[in-house]
């Protein structure tokens, strides 16, 4: 039987493909839970395809870097095989039809927006970088401009396969951890706010908004959502960006234990003191200044010491607790400028590292930041909805079981959405469409619809 529905979401899909832009959601892996992958390594990744043909590459999501860069088949020090369980792909210039490295001559190497880690080595004229993460490890390499492969959702059950030309950096060397075995993966997906940014570099050319979300699942065997689009979600609190930052900098107030406002200086958290709070999902723990770290764990103890016994491990201070952390540690809140808070769970301040005596060993999972750097990691960040909205320069968040869907705007207002996940097709998200399209090609669909109508009435 003709179905007539059916084939307008058929042609649509076909006119809309390069022509209006949309969600993008990519699939994610990984978790912040040690037992799963390892006692020194959670992080949590997606997959990107890029070249011609398309090839997928295991990239780990961090927000606290801007490029997408993937390991080179010509890498040195690279590993050949990852201790993660996945199998580790290499870009290969030469088998991509679409490939093309980008020259010293080239505006975007030359620009002055880029970063300092663009440089054009003597002798060469391939565009390269180099650049160290926090933790110490590096890359280095040259960028390239090839073909990004992702499906646009366009509204419910109206997906296009959709392609972008896009800038990324192709890995010919690394050190650190990127270099071991058990830490070792495909490469890195930046989502900061630079123009080098894959978010930055869609946003630009109007293939999706200027704004992407996560929620990352800290449960179970993790994984999670990641959207380029708003997630929405009524209990969401958002917090203003401090301006003219690269990261994702916040103006942290104050920390509040058991309901109590902890006595630490504003000036500990003070951008003005070149004191920094940063989101990071490419951090797994979460780190203090000094002058909130000593009094957070020191609260923390006062507040249990009655129900659990105490301990130092490996420098941690660490807990045996008999029953559920949940019944008898306090809640934590970090309060941010705008009146949002962050309300973190036991297990979202402490980490589980394994039995002793009989009891479970739960440590503060915080560390004290070596310089004037707090840093927001996985820990804190599991199980929450994160918004990234840079059009309004805006962070938002909202505790949120991430196993379930999630309601994603497909404008950049909030008067339409799907959820993401469980698609179905919405008369909301067809008026939508017709209102982006362009007239000559609304024209060209009714006037073939309504031939189809009458081949078959």
């Amino acid at each position: 039987m003709w179905n007539p529905r059916g084939l307008i979401l058929a042609v649509l899909a076909l006119l809309v493909q390069g022509v209006v832009g949309g969600v993008v959601e990519f699939p994610v892996q990984g978790s912040s839970d040690p037992f799963l992958i390892g006692d020194s390594y959670w992080l949590y990744f997606t997959k990107v395809k890029l070249g011609s043909p398309p090839k997928e590459f295991n990239v780990q999501i961090d927000t606290g870097s801007d490029i997408l860069w993937v390991t080179c088949s010509s890498c040195s020090n690279c590993p050949q095989n990852s201790g993660l369980g996945i199998q580790l792909n290499f870009f290969d210039t030469s088998s991509s039809s679409t490939a093309r490295i980008v020259s010293c001559s080239d505006p975007l190497c030359a620009s002055e927006i880029q970063t300092t880690a663009t440089q054009c080595p003597s002798g060469s004229n391939q565009c390269s970088y180099s650049f160290e993460y926090g933790d110490g490890s590096g890359t280095s390499g040259s960028y390239i401009y090839d073909t990004l492969y992702f499906d646009a959702i366009l509204g419910e059950s109206l997906i296009a396969n959709s392609t972008a030309l896009i800038v990324f950096g192709c890995s010919t060397y690394q050190t650190g951890d990127l270099s071991k075995t058990d830490k070792a993966i495909d490469g890195i997906f930046g989502f900061g706010q630079g123009d080098l940014s894959v978010i930055s570099q869609l946003a630009s050319r109007g293939i999706t908004p200027r704004v992407f979300s996560h929620c990352l699942k800290g449960q179970g065997n993790g994984g999670g959502i990641l959207v380029l689009g708003e997630i929405l979600e009524p209990s969401i609190v958002y917090s203003p960006l401090v301006p003219s930052k690269p990261h994702y900098n916040l103006n942290l107030h104050g920390i509040t234990v058991n309901g109590q406002l902890l006595s630490i200086d504003p000036a500990a958290f003070a951008a003005s003191n070149n004191r920094e709070t940063i989101v990071d999902s490419g951090t797994t723990l979460t780190y203090l200044v000094e002058e909130a770290f000593d009094p957070f764990v020191s609260a923390i103890t006062a507040t249990v010491s009655q129900s659990v016994t105490p301990t130092m491990s490996k420098g941690k201070q660490c807990y045996l607790v008999s029953n559920s952390v949940s019944d008898i540690f306090p809640r934590v809140s970090l309060n941010f400028e705008g009146g949002a808070s962050m309300v973190l769970k036991p297990e979202e301040y402490l980490i589980h590292l394994g039995f002793y005596d009989g009891a479970a060993m739960w440590c503060i999972g915080f560390e004290k930041s070596p310089g004037g750097v707090s840093i927001l990691g996985d820990l804190v960040l599991k199980d929450k909805i994160f918004v990234y909205d840079l059009a309004r320069q805006r962070v938002g968040w909202a505790n949120y079981d991430c196993s379930l869907s999630v309601n994603v705007s497909i404008t950049s207002g909030k008067d339409q959405f799907m959820s993401a996940g469980q698609l179905s097709m919405s008369s909301s998200s067809i008026e939508m469409l017709f209102k982006v399209l362009p007239l000559s090609i609304l024209a060209l669909f009714m006037h073939s619809l309504s031939f189809m109508e009458f081949q078959f009435l």
